[in-house]
């Protein structure tokens, strides 16, 4: 097997310019943005940089929620957004309070106006835009990360600081906690058959990190743990897609009234059989780049298909050594995008040579890219008809094309071929009946085949033959195998 592969599928996300127009479309932004052109002189803030009571109806007017019973709610997490990202100014209110009494307005903290990033989010590039959204999402993640608590006085100290025992909350346990089950979200989001533009069932999604994998049939304390995490997750993704995280269907409110406890309404009929309504979440584009910009900057690999556009061609065929059939061929598109064809055929070429665990993949990907290549890459292939590695490959390139005065291979050209075939297919961890068709179709076509592949100077020759021993589903046959690798491992 080839090392080192990255543990995620690459995720495709639309451009930038694309991205960034999303983001300034997400309704959080859009209010902070109103709420920074209003900020000015007479804008009143407190010690942590927030609005006075004061100012939230105002504010909440300025945001045409002054009839929303949420309105001033609203409003003051978009202020706080705004401050976060830069789009608001806060002067400290000690400065402001330590200069001119009447300008400071004694008593009532500091003030606010416009910041310098009001005027990158409308008027710099797409990556400027992107900037500061992740720095809304950041604050929008400690906020959903954070408990709700209705009394503040009763979970703050003497000096001040929130008494965390008091309020029984563990934050770095909570963001860790949000991290995996967003981890899990991309993942599923992602993988190849998983569920892709689709939503998740937050169920699903809650069992993903509660449930143990190797449990079979979960307990009851195990399902409790599920419908906790579920509805702490409900309010997290609430608390999420105002920045444009994601798109959120919440757990139906019918779901929460415990049986034989009255409602203060007639609570609606619904279908038991219904996923929906116990919630279903599913990450938006901004989401997805979101998520992968955090892994990025943790550190972790979380590839994207056009990363490798402007990198070599040894570069490439490694990278897509574990991409998913789909993604391997639309970062090979994007790489070849611009590219001479025959240039790029050399290139892919050369970079496909060698004996290490994971040439066989990579030559497999070449003999894939250089079959979208056009026909100037004839002159390229021809050149390497007579390499012992690349010209099998080249011959079945030229056969699929119809090409003339095709030379026929050495018989040890075509066992060789068989071979690295075989051996990328095994690396690829691809369909197992498909690999199953591929083995059995080339031992019917040749006859004496075993005692002919046990000789070929192949690296994987005895792991090829091992698996075809594995694999063959007619018995003698298989036995046959398992002979010939036996004697391709006590070769001298």
């Amino acid at each position: 097997m080839a090392p080192d592969r990255p543990t995620l599928p690459p995720v495709r996300l639309p451009s930038d310019a694309e991205l960034a127009r999303d983001a300034l479309a997400a309704p959080l932004l859009v209010r902070a943005v109103r709420l920074a052109r209003w900020a000015g002189p007479e804008t009143r803030v407190g010690a942590g940089g927030e609005l006075v009571d004061e100012q939230l109806p105002a504010a909440a007017e300025v945001l045409g929620l002054a009839d929303d019973e949420d309105g001033e709610a609203y409003a003051s997490e978009a202020w706080r957004v705004a401050v976060d990202t830069g789009l608001v100014d806060v002067e400290d209110p000690e400065e402001a309070e330590a200069g001119d009494a009447e300008e400071a307005g004694e008593g009532e903290g500091g003030t606010a106006a416009p910041g310098e990033n009001l005027k990158l989010l409308t008027g710099g590039s797409p990556q400027d835009v992107l900037a500061i959204w992740l720095e809304a999402l950041e604050a929008v993640f400690a906020d959903a990360a954070a408990p709700y608590f209705d009394d503040l006085d009763a979970i703050v100290g003497a000096d001040g600081e929130i008494d965390f025992e008091a309020l029984d909350w563990d934050p770095e346990g909570e963001a860790e906690f949000l991290e995996r089950v967003l981890g899990n979200l991309y993942l599923l989001t992602v993988s190849e058959g998983g569920a892709g533009d689709g939503p998740v069932p937050l169920p699903a999604l809650a069992a993903s990190v509660v449930v143990p994998d190797d449990m079979g049939e979960p307990t009851d304390d195990v399902l409790e743990q599920v419908s906790d995490a579920m509805m702490r997750l409900d309010e997290q993704f609430r608390i999420l897609e105002p920045v444009g995280f994601v798109e959120y269907r919440p757990v139906d409110e019918a779901l929460m009234v415990e049986e034989g406890e009255a409602a203060d309404e007639p609570v609606p009929s619904v279908d038991e059989e219904d996923v929906s309504r116990y919630g279903l979440v599913r990450l938006t584009p901004l989401g997805l780049y979101g998520i992968r910009a955090r892994m990025l900057e943790a550190g972790l690999g979380a590839p994207a298909v056009g990363d490798l556009a402007d990198k070599g061609a040894d570069v490439l065929l490694d990278g897509i050594a574990s991409y998913p059939q789909d993604a391997a061929r639309a970062e090979t598109v994007g790489w070849l995008a611009g590219r001479d064809g025959a240039a790029a055929a050399r290139e892919l070429l050369a970079a496909a040579r060698g004996s290490d665990p994971g040439a066989p993949v990579r030559r497999l990907h070449a003999q894939q890219a250089l079959s979208l290549v056009g026909p100037e890459a004839e002159p390229a292939v021809r050149e390497v008809l007579d390499d012992p590695e690349l010209g099998g490959l080249a011959r079945v390139w030229l056969a699929e094309r119809g090409a003339a005065d095709v030379p026929a291979p050495p018989e040890s050209m075509i066992y060789w071929l068989a071979v690295d075939t075989i051996a990328a297919h095994l690396d690829a961890d691809g369909d197992l009946e498909e690999l199953q068709d591929l083995i059995e179709g080339l031992t019917g076509r040749h006859g004496g085949f075993f005692e002919a592949v046990w000789r070929v100077d192949h690296p994987a020759t005895a792991d090829v033959l091992d698996a075809m021993g594995r694999l063959h589903r007619d018995k003698p046959t298989a036995k046959e195998a398992r002979k010939a690798a036996f004697k391709a491992r006590s070769r001298p």
